[in-house]
């Protein structure tokens, strides 16, 4: 079975793009989605966030938001709004956001690859999300939402996509946010063979966001292994090649000092960090670098070359060393995952967030990050461990629905 294979896309038809695409299901909150969707009757998020057409208050995970859902999509079909491709493709996307550019392809991803773990994982998953994303892919019997992957360095792969996209693309929608998102067919059985063999030749993938749906989807083709379609077989997914794609920095703020006075935190810290006071934010500029901010000031810490084991890719990651030399033996707080006084706010905030926070008094003191860096986000996934959490923060983001995946 091949890593990779062409597939009959579900798309917006000629010209409804801009009316169809929409933010990932998960990056908004259902008030957010109704508030995004008024006025859009076309907008995927009828899809992806069904419960904005119920009654407020809905349980978003109740089964009348699934059949919505699926009601919503044969709407949308009958209304040819979407219509499917009538032979295999795969499918050139292109994200361009504050001068960045990113160039990959849609594929139908192999579930084996990804049970075998030759499409690797970084991320525990929650059970709960899993049961959603197995929900919604079998009310539609479709994979909408596509998953982020990253493949090493392949320059025939880049070659092939910058040929096909020399070209006028078939969709090109600018979102609200300024995201540009444009979408290439390539349907030439050259070059579908082209492609395929060239991720044949990889020696894996790997997850950058999606875990929970590559989960569902690797639970629905077990469930449907006997009798269900080949395509159960196969997850929706994005690849890009790894040294294309942004990680912005997934910056901390506590809500208090764990009982310390300034002083006392500041002379803790510099047991494991060297510490001065600077004039303006902070904004890490390599590996082991720090900003903290109390109100009114700001702190660069660089951590101890000592206190970085090298030989540990999970351990050395700048997020493990914050927690493991500062925010836990110092403030207290050991599991980010489900302490109440941390947060974690994505990096496109910047750091002019991290000082609102702390100057209104919602917080005591923020940590600003430099960013996980792609080669270190491989390492971890190629050793089988996984990375603590809010690592990452990838920018730009995906857009639902301009290209879906079927299940017959």
């Amino acid at each position: 079975m091949h890593l990779i294979r062409p597939f009959t896309g579900l798309r917006p038809a000629a010209g409804r793009a801009a009316e169809v695409a929409a933010p990932p299901y998960d990056v908004l909150s259902t008030e957010e989605a109704r508030k995004r969707a008024a006025g859009k009757p076309w907008s995927f998020l009828h899809i992806s966030k069904p419960e904005i057409d119920l009654p407020p208050g809905t349980d978003p995970y109740a089964p009348e938001v699934y059949a919505k859902a699926a009601e919503n999509l044969q709407r949308m079909l009958a209304q040819k709004v979407l219509q499917r491709d009538t032979k295999p493709c795969y499918y050139a996307y292109r994200l361009v956001m504050d001068g960045h550019a990113q160039t990959g392809l849609v594929v139908a991803a192999s579930v084996a690859d990804y049970d075998s773990n030759r499409i690797r994982k970084h991320e525990f998953t929650r059970p709960d999300k899993e049961d959603d994303r197995v929900r919604q892919i079998e009310a539609l019997n479709t994979q909408t939402g596509p998953v982020l992957l990253a493949y090493p360095d392949a320059p025939v792969v880049d070659a092939l996509l910058a040929q096909v996209t020399s070209g006028e693309p078939d969709a090109d929608v600018t979102a609200d946010t300024g995201v540009r998102h444009a979408v290439w067919r390539i349907g030439e059985t050259a070059s579908l063979e082209a492609m395929t063999q060239a991720f044949d030749a990889m020696p894996a993938l790997y997850i950058a966001d999606g875990h929970h749906r590559s989960a569902a989807a690797s639970r629905i083709a077990a469930s449907r292994r006997a009798a269900g379609p080949e395509s159960c077989n196969f997850f929706l997914a994005v690849a890009f090649p790894h040294h294309q794609m942004r990680i912005l920095p997934y910056n901390r703020v506590v809500t208090d000092l764990n009982g310390l006075s300034r002083q006392e935190l500041l002379s803790k810290i510099g047991q494991s960090f060297a510490l001065r006071a600077v004039s303006g934010a902070v904004t890490p500029a390599k590996p082991g670098e720090f900003g903290l901010y109390l109100t009114g000031q700001w702190y660069r810490l660089n951590i101890h070359p000592g206190q970085v084991p090298m030989n540990d890719p999970v351990q050395r990651l700048d997020v493990s060393l914050l927690a493991d030399c500062l925010l836990g033996p110092i403030l207290g707080i050991t599991d980010p995952r489900r302490d109440k006084r941390i947060d974690f706010i994505g990096g496109i905030r910047g750091v002019a967030e991290l000082e609102k926070r702390v100057d209104m008094g919602e917080m005591a003191a923020a940590f600003s990050m430099f960013p996980t860096r792609m080669e270190d986000l491989m390492a971890v996934a190629d050793v089988g461990e996984v990375m603590p959490p809010k690592s990452t923060w990838f920018e730009p983001k995906l857009a639902d629905g301009l290209v879906s995946h079927v299940l017959d």
